[in-house]
């Protein structure tokens, strides 16, 4: 056996116990009320392409708070939907410093015949700000804010944002409601993930090289964003508990049970950022139908005929 094959066969099996808080439930059914409450106040407005070929606007709509969260809603022009039915959608949700870029760069999509709805993750480098409120310090990035309590930090803000825009998506009249994917790398993996397990919108998810799997061992390991939690409880070492309290209801693998339409996950073994055991540790407790793309080689990426295999995967599920 080779190394790279006994090291696959050990990620197979690999565990790790959940860290699932006693409210966890009831923390979801309150956070899905409160954003259910609120009015999306949405705004349309047509854009102008480089495309002769696409239809473009520019959409804001309230998430989690009076945030203005901006996206790019994208519709092909040469793309007939099914009678009676809309085009299928795709929610793409960007990875950590990213942002929702620009509309010319989902053509790929668009010419496969989905409607695409890319959003802005809040106060990273798109246009969409960040009003949350904040009641301590934090450490260089976003993730820190609000990180001593679950209610009202910046994963919960960003969540509720992601599982809204799915809202919108469905929304649309352009657009089949039975038919809206989810998709992300990194961030937006983790992104895709716990919206897939917290909304029953979408019916696919297609998450690359994921974050927000096995979340208190990736504290410990990663040298991505939950280095920023690191560096917070290195700071304030007696915050250690509160901190892994709170990434716990974010946790995918404690969400995982939650999660039951097709999932296609990809995971690169030399991946520093979001290491192959925190996605191994979700991935081997998922029960939903299932399709794993490993990249022995890789580090943060995906690499080759990936959108193919992503494209097989939703037209074999839809």
């Amino acid at each position: 056996m080779s190394f790279v094959t006994k090291r696959i066969t050990e990620l197979e099996q690999y565990t790790a116990p959940q860290t699932s808080q006693g409210d966890l439930a009831e923390y979801w059914e309150d956070t899905l009320k409160a954003a259910a409450a609120r009015p999306l106040l949405d705004q349309r407005e047509a854009q102008d392409s480089l495309s002769p070929h696409m239809d473009v606007c520019k959409i804001t709509y309230k998430g989690y708070d009076d945030t203005p969260i901006h996206g790019w809603y994208l519709l092909p022009r040469f793309a007939p939907s099914e009678p009676g039915k809309g085009l299928p959608c795709i929610v793409i949700y960007h990875g950590y410093h990213g942002n929702k870029g620009y509309p010319e760069q989902y053509a790929a999509w668009l010419l496969l015949g989905y409607a695409v709805f890319a959003i802005d993750v809040r106060g990273q480098s798109g246009e969409t700000g960040n009003m949350l409120a904040q009641e301590h310090g934090m450490t260089s990035g976003w993730i820190t804010q609000g990180l001593l309590d679950p209610r009202g930090c910046y994963y919960q803000a960003i969540t509720v944002d992601a599982i809204r825009a799915v809202e919108w998506a469905a929304a649309q009249p352009e657009v089949d409601a039975s038919r809206v994917i989810v998709m992300g790398g990194s961030q937006g993996g983790g992104l895709a993930l716990i919206t897939g397990a917290l909304s029953d919108i979408p019916s696919q998810v297609i998450a690359d090289v994921p974050n927000m799997c096995h979340m208190d061992y990736g504290i410990y390991h990663s040298q991505g964003s939950l280095s920023e939690a690191a560096s917070f409880v290195s700071r304030q070492p007696e915050r250690l508990e509160q901190v892994l309290r709170t990434l716990s209801y974010f946790d995918m693998l404690n969400l995982v049970g939650r999660l039951t339409v097709p999932t296609f996950v990809s995971v690169s073994l030399k991946d520093p950022i979001c290491l192959p055991e925190t996605i191994f540790a979700f991935y081997n407790r998922l029960e939903a139908p299932k399709q794993l793309q490993i990249y022995p080689f890789n580090g943060h990426h995906t690499s080759g005929d990936h959108l193919r295999k992503q494209v097989a995967f939703i037209r074999a599920h839809g």
